[in-house]
């Protein structure tokens, strides 16, 4: 396959990745909204679900990212070359818009589509955003990259689980988005704005922290030690 081909390939992966994210787990979010049916536990456990399976599914295509944060981390610390960063944040966030435009038209403008909002002071919500992005990205590093990345369905199932997580813990507090994409998308085919400079700043600064963070511990430790 040629190179335009490969990334011709990557950029659906994480448009299709994206729009996965979205139309399940702000789905979900609308579902429960109009039946009860979920629960915060369902909504978060769909949220974790939908990564695991994608990363599984088109993780050795496109390194799964969904994630404008996850992205820019992974360029941080070397692992995505630059040239690479403006096409897949443009994939994510199609991806992202056709979904919630999808929802939208399918089940109307419930709970505005499942937007991100602080439950209390936006600089409560900054906070938790940064923390859970970078242990979002902490896990990322971990089994995705380094000396041992885990196979795909090991590390959907790893990185879903730190999704469902941040979700169950984080979504009362700030929504737990830990994605740009994913906040955007919504916000804009709902027009609820008001918020959103915290997803779309919080997640990219943790998720960069995690990152960096974890290669300087790799760096620490000796391979021998890492193999014992």
């Amino acid at each position: 396959m040629t190179e335009p081909r490969r990334e011709a390939a990557r950029l659906a992966a994480e448009l299709v990745g994206t729009f996965a994210l979205v139309f399940v787990g702000c789905g979900a979010i609308m579902v429960d909204a109009e039946t009860g049916a979920l629960g915060h536990l369902g909504v978060s456990l769909a949220f974790g679900l939908v990564i695991a399976v994608m990363v599984s599914a088109v993780g050795p295509i496109s390194g799964a990212h969904f994630n404008p944060a996850v992205t820019l981390a992974l360029w941080a610390v070397r692992e995505v070359p630059g040239r690479r960063v403006p096409a897949y944040w443009l994939a994510q966030v199609s991806g992202g818009l056709a979904a919630a435009a999808l929802l939208r038209a399918s089940l109307g403008g419930v709970a505005s589509l499942g937007t991100t909002q602080p439950a209390e002071s936006a600089g409560q919500a900054f906070v938790w955003e940064v923390v859970l992005t970078s242990f979002l990205l902490l896990v990322i590093v971990g089994v995705a990259t380094g000396r041992r990345p885990a196979a795909p369905v090991a590390a959907g199932a790893a990185i879903g689980g730190t999704i469902a997580m941040a979700s169950l813990v984080g979504g009362p507090v700030s929504g737990a988005s830990l994605n740009p994409a994913r906040s955007l998308a919504p916000a804009l085919v709902s027009w609820e704005l008001g918020s959103l400079w915290i997803y779309l700043t919080a997640p990219l600064l943790g998720g960069v922290l995690g990152a960096v963070a974890l290669v300087a511990m790799h760096r620490a430790t000796p391979v021998a030690d890492a193999e014992s």
